[in-house]
């Protein structure tokens, strides 16, 4: 039986200690001055910590992909029609997208998922069907999903991450697709982390001043109707959120139980980050920034999350592209630590 978010919550466990300080004092042994892998080696550190292995690795990766939709285009947020999240979705399982390209040549799964998709995919082959509505209801105008839909989209991520898990998986990235989705995390950010909606909402897919105007007062508007508190993460999810959004939330929650890190991506996928933290603060030692993204949203909610992003690329697309690029250095950050040879074992001499 697929975990509950209650006992997934319970199951995730600070980061090992002694695995942390093993990890810790070989790194100080190695063939190098001491640091001078700059992050490689906190990266390394951590890894081992979560994995609670001396010597980390991360050589079966994957990338879930969640795909939605979001009511709230209907207030003219996006500058794309939302028929192209179904499109995507077919250029995501025949390889043609950049989230796929990338994944191919670090060598990572992708796994995407229709957890809220607007239409039928149900003759879509390659993808996991698990969805649960026809996209979400525009929150403008109320809440964009039940707390029993929110749940839900939670408990998918959670099953959809322990599947994978089970079929061997060292780190997991976050990627996500849906048309309306940077409104919908922007409304998130600026509840959890207390920042103004202007401050963390973007142009996203490309918006003009007059289309960017209007989707500011689009997420005014809804956290005005449904009033979410930062306290309150799931009821957050489910008034101003998205299907996706919980289903990575619920994919971070679902590694960290079984000590597999997280790398996460963009904006999306942060949004996800704040409400798993939200759920069980215990879970952000189990993350990784794969990059910042140009939304500007992003980096108040990683400096909300106190993480450092490994990469700086002005990028903007989503998909998991960041994380997943992201993934190559937390490869070689845990095989530099477990594979590169001692002073002793080298013969080279260390410090006078």
């Amino acid at each position: 039986m697929p975990k509950s978010l209650v006992d997934t919550i319970k199951s995730i466990q600070p980061l090992d200690k002694n695995a942390l300080s093993l990890a810790r004092a070989r790194q100080e042994t190695l063939t190098k001055p001491a640091g001078s892998l700059g992050k490689l080696e906190d990266l390394s550190i951590q890894i081992a910590g979560i994995q609670a292995k001396a010597r980390p690795q991360v050589t079966r990766k994957a990338v879930v992909v969640m795909v939605a939709d979001h009511g709230v285009v209907a207030e003219g947020t996006s500058a794309y029609p939302q028929e192209v999240t179904a499109q995507m979705v077919l250029n995501f399982v025949r390889g043609g997208a950049a989230i796929t390209v990338i994944c191919r040549q670090i060598g990572a799964k992708v796994v995407v998922v229709d957890i809220g998709i607007a239409g039928k995919t149900s003759a879509f082959m390659g993808i996991h069907h698990h969805k649960i509505a026809q996209g979400t209801r525009n929150m403008c105008s109320g809440p964009a999903m039940t707390l029993d839909e929110a749940r839900q989209s939670i408990e998918t991520g959670i099953a959809v991450v322990q599947s994978e898990i089970n079929k061997g998986l060292d780190i997991v990235g976050t990627g996500e697709m849906g048309i309306g989705n940077t409104t919908a995390s922007s409304a998130i950010c600026a509840v959890m982390t207390g920042k103004s909606v202007v401050e963390v909402t973007g142009r996203g897919t490309g918006l003009s001043d007059e289309q960017l105007q209007r989707k500011i007062a689009a997420i005014e508007k809804a956290l005005k109707v449904n009033n979410p508190t930062s306290d309150q993460p799931l009821e957050v999810l489910a008034k101003v959120g998205g299907f996706e959004i919980g289903g990575l939330a619920g994919v971070i929650l679902g590694a960290a139980a079984n000590r597999v890190p997280v790398m996460i991506d963009g904006f999306i996928s942060g949004a996800a980050a704040l409400i798993a933290v939200g759920l069980c603060p215990q879970v952000k030692d189990y993350l990784i920034a794969g990059h910042v993204s140009v939304e500007p949203g992003h980096k108040y909610l990683l400096d909300y999350l106190g993480l450092k992003p490994l990469l700086d690329l002005s990028m903007r697309l989503g998909e998991g592209t960041g994380a997943a690029l992201a993934m190559a250095l937390a490869d070689a950050a845990c095989r530099t630590l477990s594979e590169m040879a001692t002073f002793t074992e080298a013969g080279v001499s260390d410090k006078e």
